[in-house]
């Protein structure tokens, strides 16, 4: 059996591949235009004639952070707070919607910044992956960045309960992508699911990272 493909992946590695192979830069422009539904989690659980782009999603961006911890990468997640009303309690990269005038990038920043006190310093964009389009009407642009480990954290309890890492390698790694099925809004929708450990990462957030896992890897 072969290991995982990111099994034992440096930060080094893993900066040249991004330069390769995601998108060096995205603006608010894109987020406009159709995309093929891959890994919109919405169109997992749609036939293929039914797609339909849908109008007047918002604009938002998401930074994904890998942190270069000496034992290996691990990426930077969140818990939302259980008191929002919209997907409270569901593990979310930093993020939120893209306010008038911000670019993409500065958007990222600034939600990572808000929601847990992630300094920018610490912060080295790598790229970005295509715009994912959420059961909840947004279309999310999405920041790849490698995280130096000595930042500190303060957490905005308004909107986020807790701050945990999750190893890369088992993100990255196909056999632990599961394809799961629930009702939603009267139809049967699929989506991703990747537990570890007591966590239960799915919907956009799994969808996110199975796009970055194809983009870099397969």
């Amino acid at each position: 059996m072969s290991d995982p493909p990111a099994s034992g992946l440096s930060a080094e590695t893993l900066r040249a591949l991004a330069r390769r192979k995601l998108r060096p830069s995205l603006g608010v422009e894109d987020l406009g235009r159709a995309v093929p539904p891959v890994g919109g989690d919405i169109a997992l659980g749609r036939q293929r004639g039914e797609w339909a782009v849908v109008a007047g999603a918002r604009p938002a961006a998401v930074l994904a952070p890998i942190v270069k911890r000496q034992e290996g990468l691990s990426v930077l997640l969140t818990l939302r707070a259980l008191h929002l009303r919209a997907h409270s309690g569901q593990v979310a990269f930093p993020g939120g919607q893209i306010d008038p005038g911000e670019t993409p990038l500065q958007a990222a920043l600034r939600e990572a910044s808000e929601e847990i006190g992630l300094n920018e310093r610490f912060i080295e964009p790598l790229g970005w992956l295509d715009p994912y389009l959420t059961g909840t009407g947004f279309r999310v642009a999405p920041l790849v960045a490698l995280v130096e480990p000595s930042f500190t954290l303060t957490i905005n309890d308004r909107e986020v309960d807790e701050v945990f890492e999750t190893p890369f390698a088992f993100l990255m790694d196909p056999a632990n992508h599961r394809l799961e099925e629930r009702e939603w809004q009267g139809r049967r929708r699929k989506f991703y699911a990747m537990p570890h450990e007591g966590r239960y990462i799915w919907g956009a957030t799994a969808g996110i990272l199975r796009n970055l896992y194809e983009k870099l890897f397969s």
